[in-house]
């Protein structure tokens, strides 16, 4: 063993992530590539928001009605961030409880269900483990 570093993984030469060859030898296109590099990416900041989350008892939600022009009735959820939690399946999960219709307002993080629903909102969200006010 004349080199210093004979044998490691640094007397190696480097190889692609895809195919596994010498990258002196490999046939993956620029596009393959970047798409694995997007991937891995997307990944990491999966993992990061994952990690970010807070379980159900640790938050507190807060039930409002509002009543609006027109005199439409809206039951606003506040209180819960969107890092925190996946606000999307949670208004799923509400207007499957609710039988009604509603959104998710990213600005202030807000979610939205149509009509006066607050017991029944209130009784899902204590159910899936949410302190309520």
């Amino acid at each position: 063993m004349t080199r210093l570093f004979a044998g490691t993984q640094f007397d190696l030469p480097p190889t692609c992530d895809l195919c596994g060859q010498v990258e002196s030898e490999c046939g993956c296109s620029a596009a393959q590539k970047q798409a694995l590099a997007d991937q891995q990416s997307q990944e990491q900041q999966e993992q990061e928001r994952l990690a970010m989350r807070k379980p159900p008892g640790k938050q507190t939600a807060r039930v409002r009605f509002e009543k609006r022009k027109g005199n439409r009735r809206v039951t606003v959820i506040a209180g819960l961030t969107h890092q925190a939690n996946d606000l999307p399946a949670l208004l799923a999960t509400l207007q499957s409880a609710c039988g009604a219709g509603g959104t998710v307002k990213s600005d202030p993080d807000l979610v939205e269900l149509q009509g006066d629903q607050v017991f029944a909102v209130t009784k899902k969200l204590k159910e899936i483990g949410y302190k309520v006010k």
